[in-house]
This record gives C-alpha cells, structure tokens and sequence, in this order.
C-alpha cells in the first residue's frame, strides 16, 4: 500500500496526513499554534513551527497505531507569503513577517507602478524592498530568501526549491520562473538604492507539479521525527502555499473554476482563460501549482473573530455550569443565524482583528455597531458576524465581473463551512452563484498538498486528469442562496458600505 505523508503549517494549526494511494485518509495529526504582535509586526516562531512540525507528525503516528518507518512520498504546505531571510549560515536574520502585516504599503505601490502589475503589500519582494528603503543593517546580510513551506523543504531535503504557486507570492512568474524583465527592473531600482545584488539569485528555484524536489536527509528524518525510526532517501514533491493546495483539494485549477477559502482570511482564486486587461489593486495574479495564471481576492480576516465570540459564549455557557464542545457551540450558533430577519437587525459588524487593504483599513480593530431602531438578538448578531466574515471578499469580486469572467464551477473549503449549509448559503449570495462544498473539504490543504505528493509519484497525465479520477465519485453538496438569503445579503452589504468611512476612521484613531 502507498503510503504519502503530507504536512501543511497553516495560520492556526500544523496539520499532518497520511493518505493511501487512492487519497483515503489514514491518520491525521495537529498542533495548534497562533501568531502574535512582535515589535508591531504579525509573527510566527521558526522554533515552534520545529515543535508544531514533530508534534502534529507524532500525533499523527500515534493515531496510525503503528511504526512508520518509510514512505512513499511526502509533500510540505504553509500560509503564502510574507518575509524569511536568512544569511549564509542560515540564522534568521529578522522575525518571520507573515501576510498579515501591512507595513510595506508604500513599497509595495512603487513596485506596482514600476512592474505596472499588482504587487501585494505581504509579498516576499514588497517585504524585502520595504527592508531595503528603511536601511534595515540585516539586508546587506541576506543570502536566502523563503516561504515557511520552502523553509521547512530545505531543512528536510537541503533544496531550496518552491512550487510554482508559493513563488508566485514571492515575486511575479512567468512561463514557470521568476519574471526575467521585472527581475532587470528591481536589480536596477535596488542599485539606486546602493544595494548590488541579482534578486533571482535569492530566491528558491521555482517546480511545477509532478516534479521532483528533492530526497529526505538523514538530518532532515530526525529534524521531523524524534522517535529515529522514519528513513531517509523518501521523494518530496514542491513545496506550496496554502492556496495552491486549496485549489488542488477542490479540484480548482482549471480555467472557468473558482476555489473559496475561508479560515482565518478569505480568499477567492479563478483560474483564467486569458490574462486580464488591467492591473487592478483588488486582484492579486498568482500561478497555480502546474503553472496556470489566477487571480486572488485576498482578504485578510475571516473566522477569526467569529472564534473569539463563540469562545466567550462558551465562557458564558461555563459560567453557569454547562459543559459542551466547541464544535457543538459553533453548530448551534451557526443555525441560529438562519432566523435572522431581513434586515439583519441594521446590525453591522467589522471582523478586522488585522488590517484589511481591500477596505482602506491600515489597522485591525474590530468593531460591532447597530443602528437604534435595529434588533439586537442573537440571531442576527451571527448573521452580521458570518456575513461579516465573507463581507471583503464582494469588494473585489465584481472585478472579475467587469472582466468578463464566466465562472462553471465555484467550490469552498475550510472552517467556516464545517456547519452545513449556513456558510455556503451566505458565500452563495455574496457571490450570487452557486457554492459547492465537497465532503472532502474538510481535510483542507494539508490534504490537498497530500494530493500533489500522490501525483508526483503518478506523473503520466495532467494534473486535471489526476485529480478529477481522485473526485470522481466524492460525495459533495451545492447550496444556491434563495431570495430570502440574497435580499438579507444586500441589506447588510449595502449597510457594510456605508459604514466603512467609520472603520476607517476608528482605525486610524482608536490604536493612537
């Protein structure tokens, strides 16, 4: 039997599993972790990623019930984006800048306009270029620049290679490599900046789906599994980010197809039929894991605040002595929202624990507000909280519209649609087309990444072809928003819009 291990550090958990030759799911293992403010900047450790990476693989042998001492093939998933640079001894040369942070905004527009192509404040090269422009004494230091999947590939394999999709959030690519002409055009806006260096040369070199990436070390076996008994010499696939494994765990990476992940932040990534017309601040161009180009609706929150509230009702139900799981809470909370009225109570809520670029907002702060004559009961505080969750992805959405975007197929996957029905009917609205969520969903990227290490070792055929055998017969739901749930949307949306002038002055105003 095949036996394919793959690991994925996502934003709030370390998730491993292991999967047999047909994508069934064997043992699974996580470890939960959560970023934190260092020095004004979202970060993660590069020490407890280590702890998280053996933790969540030692739970997941220990749910196995056996030893596992070879595999067929492993694969390595984290969150895109964001900021490791390392020197030649490979310390860390500045704590890990992850997507959430939105310090390089002036950096990332000068790009934009030199490229005359969106470069996204969280982007490798934006964090680097910021660096760069405030005299940072690290940058003269910088021999290596990663992605946390690609950091994690090289200390198991000794490779510095990344799949084509995380790349495609370090700098733009082209034809399956780091675009040649933009490369000439930084190295030479770096030299004015007295910095001699060839950008390229800092980066992983960029694979594609299929490719191999690289053997286990022996140093890389015991990196991972303290127990000693895994063996070296095991293929890895590519590295990727955690959209591109979302796209590939719901059979979203061809043109027409569009794939919604919604956990901490929320992303909608179409695939394309031809390059869009424009440059758009709203629309980030990315690759998916075999090279085709996408577009990514990027918001920055999503579920995260909707943790914090079911934790403190839970608080609430422990108060009075009533025990229950957290699934349980979020079930009930969830359904509940399904009795809201039309107006959503003229409640309002804003989720951004982070700062939020496709609203204007330069600071998280969290808000909740309602007007005097609304309705302030539960039913419609959940559903401006789960409306809310989804609010920033419409923002950017009617782009693709206007580009004449004709979508066939629209799947989602993650936390948010772990309730049936209630989070898919909601993202159907906002996007007045209908959503499918398969039952495979659940199992997220980790799984998706899973997917990637089984078609290295089955490369006869497109990754299409691949994938639609592995979905063939999986079991999935389409939920259409009705009436009823459009009109409560477009309520609520039409309030959101009006109400942003006020998020944006309490984030410029409430943190000073």
């Amino acid at each position: 039997m095949t036996k394919v291990l793959a690991i994925e550090l996502g934003s709030t958990r370390i998730k491993s599993v292991l999967v047999d030759e047909n994508a069934r799911v064997l043992a699974q293992g996580a470890y939960e972790w959560e970023n934190s403010l260092v020095d004004g900047l979202w970060s993660y450790s590069l020490d407890e990623a280590e702890v998280g990476l053996r933790t969540s693989y030692a739970k997941l042998v220990e749910n196995y019930g056996r030893e596992i001492t070879s595999l067929d093939g492993i694969g390595i998933s984290g969150m895109m984006h964001g900021y490791l640079a390392f020197d030649e001894q490979d310390n860390l040369l500045a704590p890990f800048r992850t997507w959430r942070n939105n310090n390089a905004e002036a950096p990332a527009k000068e790009l934009t306009e030199l490229f005359k192509f969106h470069i996204p404040i969280r982007w490798s090269v934006s964090q680097y270029y910021y660096s760069v422009v405030k005299e940072m004494e690290h940058v003269k230091k910088i021999k290596h620049l990663n992605t946390l999947a690609g950091y994690v590939h090289y200390r198991l394999t000794g490779e510095r290679v990344l799949g084509v999709n995380d790349a495609s959030g370090m700098f733009p690519v082209l034809d399956n490599d780091y675009d040649g002409e933009k490369i000439q055009k930084f190295n030479a806006l770096l030299k004015e900046k007295g910095v001699s260096v060839n950008f390229k040369d800092l980066l992983p070199v960029v694979k594609v789906a299929g490719e191999n990436a690289g053997y286990l070390t022996e140093e890389g076996a015991r990196w991972l599994d303290e127990s000693g008994k895994l063996s070296a010499g095991i293929p890895l696939c590519p590295p990727e980010g955690d959209m591109g494994t979302g796209m590939v765990a719901t059979n979203c990476i061809s043109p027409r197809t569009a794939n919604i992940s919604s956990g901490t932040s929320v992303n909608v990534t179409a695939v394309l039929e031809k390059p869009l017309s424009d440059y758009y601040d709203e629309l980030d161009v990315a690759a998916t894991p075999c090279g085709d180009v996408a577009v990514i609706v990027h918001g920055n929150n999503c579920t995260t605040e909707i943790n914090e509230w079911v934790s403190t009702f839970d608080e609430v139900l422990r108060l009075f002595g009533v025990e229950k799981s957290k699934g349980e809470v979020y079930e009930k909370l969830f359904r509940v929202a399904l009795n809201s009225d039309e107006q959503v109570g003229k409640m309002l809520t804003y989720n951004f624990l982070a700062s939020e670029p496709l609203a204007g907002v330069s600071k998280g702060t969290p808000i909740v507000m309602r007007a005097p004559d609304g309705v302030m009961n539960l039913a419609n505080f959940m559903q401006a909280q789960i409306y809310s969750a989804v609010a920033t992805m419409a923002l950017g959405v009617g782009i693709l519209e206007k580009e004449g975007l004709k979508l066939e197929k629209v799947l989602a996957h993650g936390g948010f649609y772990k309730t049936d029905f209630v989070g898919q009917s909601a993202t159907s609205a906002v996007l007045n087309a209908p959503v499918t969520v398969m039952q495979t969903a659940s199992e997220g990227g980790a799984w998706g990444m899973a997917l990637l290490a089984l078609y290295m070792l089955n490369n006869e055929g497109t990754l299409s072809s691949f994938l639609d055998q592995i979905f063939k017969d999986a079991p999935k739901t389409t939920v259409m928003a009705d009436e009823k749930e459009k009109q409560k949307w477009n309520n609520f949306f039409a309030f959101y819009r009006r109400g942003l002038d006020a998020e944006r002055k309490a984030s410029d105003t409430w943190q000073e």
